[in-house]
């Protein structure tokens, strides 16, 4: 009876706070002073590579792309991006410490590569370092495991020229097996209320007007621990920000084992 207690107790206070909201909580807690370490590494890395690099790369959006020891996939990622029919862009690849070896990738005026000094392990520093490397009005972010269809960023920085109220539009996800089998399609209209305990937000379908308020936390995230970087972003940056969903698949995103950063759908399971 105590048991069934506790459960609907639970069951209760997810409706209302919702279950990721309640673990990022907690996480702040437990993990400032991480944070604050990765905070101050990105700062000087930022520092760093600003000084050696030259001045931000300017266009009209800047594309960010994490990476960490995928060529193959990097270099399908970066082609992604360069055949994009918005050609107005910028491309900033940085890589978390992993050696990243230049020459697999394509000789492109508008690709810009960073390599940090140390790996990080943080999603988010990584690619907080490849926005404050570049200048832009909008920003857009794949993973090195990812490839956009050819009208991702037309489609999506249309919409949010035709709705100067949105400060940013995700489109829809189809989601394949390392094999190219399709799994299925994540297309979710927004909806707050949702995203507090639903995981259906990501960042590789998103794109965004630039805004002080546009950053990832720089919290670790090891394999296990949630909410991930995307969910906390988004979620922090819609509550003064309106976002919207643009319902046609653009992102082929890969549901990888082995992904270095995050492993797709485990979310799910934490909320049973």
């Amino acid at each position: 009876m105590a048991r069934n207690a506790v459960r609907l107790a639970k069951d209760a206070l997810n409706r209302v706070v919702g279950w990721q909201v309640i673990f990022e909580g907690r996480n702040k807690v437990l993990k400032w002073p991480s944070t604050l370490r990765m905070h101050r590494f990105e700062n000087r890395e930022v520092r760093r590579l600003l000084s050696v690099g030259g001045p931000p790369a300017t266009a009209t959006v800047a594309v960010v792309i994490p990476t960490y020891r995928r060529p193959d996939g990097l270099a399908a990622a970066v082609r992604s991006v360069l055949d994009q029919t918005w050609s107005d862009l910028v491309l900033v690849v940085v890589d978390d410490g992993g050696g990243l070896d230049e020459t697999t990738l394509p000789k492109d005026p508008r690709l810009r590569t960073a390599t940090l000094s140390a790996n990080s392990h943080v999603l988010g520093l990584v690619r907080n370092v490849g926005m404050r490397l570049s200048e832009s009005r909008y920003i857009a972010f794949l993973d090195d495991d990812n490839v956009w269809e050819p009208d991702h960023l037309e489609l999506s920085i249309g919409a949010l020229s035709e709705a100067s109220n949105l400060s940013g539009v995700y489109t829809a996800l189809r989601r394949v097996l390392p094999d190219g089998t399709e799994l299925d399609v994540l297309s979710v209209p927004f909806d707050r209320k949702r995203a507090s305990w639903d995981s259906f937000l990501d960042c590789n379908a998103f794109v965004a007007r630039r805004s002080r308020s546009l950053m990832f936390s720089r919290m670790p995230r090891p394999i296990g621990l949630l909410p991930r970087e995307d969910w906390e972003m988004m979620y922090r940056f819609t509550r003064r920000h309106r976002i919207a969903h643009v319902p046609v698949p653009t992102v082929r995103y890969l549901v990888n084992p082995s992904s270095f950063y995050t492993q797709w759908d485990k979310d799910k399971a934490a909320d049973s």
